[in-house]
């Protein structure tokens, strides 16, 4: 993601909880001179302030908030989550983007136009995406885009989100997974497209909708799931 909006051109804030992570990134991206890499978790409300603070002071603006941080849960029946992991979840996967749109709209006024693109899920539409936490949080992420639509989208902002499906991600990949995680791999042979998504093609989308070319696109939910939501299933 960041790699694409660099190569377009921007100017990019780089959030992580691990330096190492945030370094590779910034390598990758093409160096400290167009990726700021900056040390925050984004569920932590003085990480998220700090953070707005150093893009402010260094670039004086922000145009396009991009919402990408998540964690999956250990997909177990409701009953046996703990509330240390249902916390957990929902911290990261729908206060962190809450958090960085609280205190990234009020610069986006200012300048009288913004950008906020959140990355939902399958699992903001239905079940079986992840256990009750990530389900329910992605299900709040399309539900906070949606609102923030409604309060914001005369005044400039635009608001959307993309909705991806199995995407090859680390968070995603098999060998990631607990021992209660579904076959990810099965589950992908049975979609139409017959394959994982690759996280460039999640950047592609969300380039468009950082674009002028998508200036009269409000409060959507792009699902890019190879068909996963369309074909039938079993559930797994």
């Amino acid at each position: 993601m960041v790699s694409e909006f660099v190569a377009q051109g921007g100017r990019v804030a780089a959030l992580g909880r691990t330096l190492d992570k945030i370094s590779q990134t910034v390598e990758l991206a093409g160096g400290a001179e167009k990726v700021m890499g900056i040390r925050a978790d984004v569920a932590v409300e003085a990480d998220v302030t700090a953070a707005i603070d150093k893009v402010i002071a260094r670039w004086g603006r922000i145009d396009l908030l991009c919402n990408n941080a998540g964690v999956l849960d250990s997909y177990r029946p409701a009953h046996e989550v703990s509330l240390e992991e249902w916390n957990e979840v929902m911290a990261a996967n729908a206060t962190g983007p809450f958090l960085m749109a609280k205190y990234a709209i009020p610069h986006m006024l200012k300048q009288g136009k913004g950008n906020i693109i959140n990355i939902a899920s399958t699992a903001s539409f239905s079940a079986a995406g992840g256990g009750s936490a990530y389900t329910a949080s992605k299900h709040a992420v399309l539900g906070l885009t949606k609102q923030l639509c409604f309060e914001y989208g005369a005044l400039g902002i635009r608001v959307n989100a993309i909705c991806p499906g199995a995407t090859a991600t680390p968070m995603a990949i098999p060998e990631a997974q607990t021992a209660t995680s579904p076959d990810m791999e099965a589950a992908v042979a049975k979609v139409p497209a017959r394959r994982w998504c690759q996280p460039g093609e999640i950047a592609k989308m969300a380039m468009f909708l950082g674009s002028d070319d998508a200036d009269y696109v409000h409060g959507s939910a792009y699902v890019i799931d190879g068909g996963w939501l369309t074909a039938a299933r079993e559930a797994f």
